[in-house]
This record gives structure tokens, C-alpha cells and sequence, in this order.
């Protein structure tokens, strides 16, 4: 089952390897939700299904900086 993820990659990683990651998403049977704005996170959030994020989790500390579960926070 896919689950929805935040993807953020390395400061040095051009947004063309950024779309390339997230073709890889949709290739395997995912979906790119929102692209970020690289001044502020180089990356996406996505649902990502299982085998993607297995792969994807492969090139954490290298490529990719950290892949998190995306969810809603809320303040008081």
C-alpha cells in the first residue's frame, strides 16, 4: 500500500535529478503531490508506493537528506 512522504534531497542536487526521482514515483505506480520551492526544500511529498521507498531509502545520507511520513501538524 502506498503511503504519502516528504522526499528532501541534498543542497546540491539539481532540481533536473529532483524530477528524475519523481518520475520515478510515477513510474512506479505513485504520485507527486506538491514540488518544493529549492530555497526553501529541494524536494516533494508524494505517495510512494513500497517498492519505490525501499529504493529510495537506499540513497538516504547520499543523495536524498531524509524521506518522512508527510502528515498535518497543528499549534496551539
Amino acid at each position: 500500500m502506498s503511503e504519502n512522504y516528504i522526499v528532501a534531497f541534498q543542497d546540491d542536487v539539481t532540481e533536473e535529478q529532483v524530477r528524475e526521482y519523481a518520475e520515478q514515483v510515477k513510474t512506479g505506480g505513485g504520485s507527486i503531490k506538491e514540488h518544493f520551492d529549492s530555497r526553501f526544500l529541494n524536494g516533494f511529498s508524494a505517495t510512494i508506493p513500497p517498492t519505490v521507498l525501499q529504493s529510495f531509502q537506499s540513497f538516504q545520507g547520499d543523495i536524498i537528506k531524509y524521506i518522512e511520513p508527510d502528515s498535518v501538524v497543528t499549534i496551539q
